[in-house]
């Protein structure tokens, strides 16, 4: 055969270099493999049918336990894509006859399509792994960014509330001493006129501190308005005890001093209720203020403890991830090097292909009919 393609090359060419003078400027595009080619191939195992690997599942460690198996189909090569020697041959007898030149490189096309069949399956099952692990990856940094933010946030309102618990306590202690006091000095002061002063004392006592039931003191209420009837609730018991402990200091006392004692009385009555009143409300708001500050000092660190060992957790498991895309990209990488060697040899095959049967065909009208019958008989 190598005498064959010697003795042709030396009628068809003038020159080494006419071979050049027939190679396609433009590029070649990627063919994908026709449909079949029975009647052009051997049939040995070319219809057997090429098996794709199955989608990838959600759940990564199932992937990873149940890998796709790829079944590799063998395709009989054509004797004269064997060697280049016997492809210029073919592409020589190809451009002496009538032949279309698509029928080879149709063929050259197919046979390079099933042999690059387990690499584009490959790289398709290697982008469906990195598209999944891209999600895993996503769905891990925005829980990742979601976990900085509240840490971000619940460092920024730290609890920092204050109470003023000591203070309250004091200033109830202090309308505690004030109402008792105020007990004790109606009752000194009833003593002169009667003779059991105990339980008198204690009744003026109570009628003069009844405002302490109510719910605000109108010294206080700045949006209701204030009438007759408000105004003698509020001050009317008081000012009659005032007024009974006068009568009754009066004539045992001096003018001044019963005045004096009356007016400290009725003011007594006015505001020692509403303070104590108050201060068992600012009470109670203290313990509430305090017991929260504790319960959000607990949360804080809880929750900064609880977020910042997640937020570890995440990271090492993006980092694994990574690793296992890494590993992924590059196995597609050589995937995609193999099948663009072979397209690479696919398409050289077929340009020198070409190049033999466009020379042969421009040639053919300079060859004698002997020089045709010489070559189809040594062809045979």
């Amino acid at each position: 055969m190598g005498k064959f393609t010697e003795r042709i090359t030396s009628w068809l060419r003038s020159s080494r270099n006419d071979e050049d003078n027939f190679y396609d400027d433009e590029t070649e595009s990627q063919t994908e493999a026709p449909s079949g080619f029975k009647d052009t191939m051997p049939q040995s195992n070319t219809n057997s049918p090429v098996s794709y690997p199955a989608a990838f599942k959600n759940n990564i460690s199932q992937s990873e336990k149940n890998p796709v198996q790829i079944i590799r189909t063998e395709v009989t090569i054509p004797y004269w894509l064997e060697d280049e020697d016997t492809l210029r041959d073919e592409g020589v007898l190809f451009g002496l006859s009538e032949s279309d030149p698509t029928e080879k490189t149709d063929i050259i096309h197919k046979y390079f399509s099933h042999l690059a069949a387990e690499h584009l399956s490959s790289i398709e099952q290697h982008n469906e792994h990195i598209q999944e692990l891209n999600l895993f990856i996503g769905h891990k940094n925005n829980r990742l960014e979601e976990l900085d933010e509240k840490l971000k946030n619940l460092v920024a309102s730290k609890p920092g509330g204050e109470h003023h618990l000591p203070r309250t306590l004091i200033g109830l202690s202090l309308s505690v001493a004030m109402c008792v006091g105020n007990f004790f000095l109606i009752k000194e002061s009833l003593k002169p006129a009667f003779a059991e002063s105990s339980w008198i004392a204690l009744g003026v006592f109570l009628a003069g501190m009844f405002s302490l039931f109510g719910r605000i003191s109108m010294f206080h209420d700045t949006e209701s308005r204030v009438s007759w009837r408000a105004l003698l609730e509020e001050i009317g018991l008081p000012f009659a005890a005032a007024l009974f402990v006068f009568a009754n200091a009066l004539p045992y006392q001096g003018t001044w001093q019963a005045t004096a004692l009356f007016v400290f009385v009725f003011f007594l009555f006015l505001f020692a209720g509403k303070l104590l009143l108050s201060n068992v409300t600012v009470l109670r708001n203290d313990l509430l203020a305090l017991f929260n500050i504790n319960r959000d000092r607990r949360e804080f660190v809880e929750n900064s403890a609880n977020w910042e060992n997640e937020i570890q957790i995440l990271r090492a498991e993006i980092d694994e991830l990574r690793v296992k895309k890494w590993q992924v990209l590059r196995e597609q990488g050589q995937a995609e090097t193999e099948r663009d060697r072979i397209y690479a040899r696919r398409d050289m095959l077929i340009k020198l292909f070409e190049s033999e049967f466009f020379l042969a065909r421009r040639m053919k009208n300079q060859l004698t009919k002997q020089q045709l019958q010489e070559i189809r008989k040594s062809a045979e």
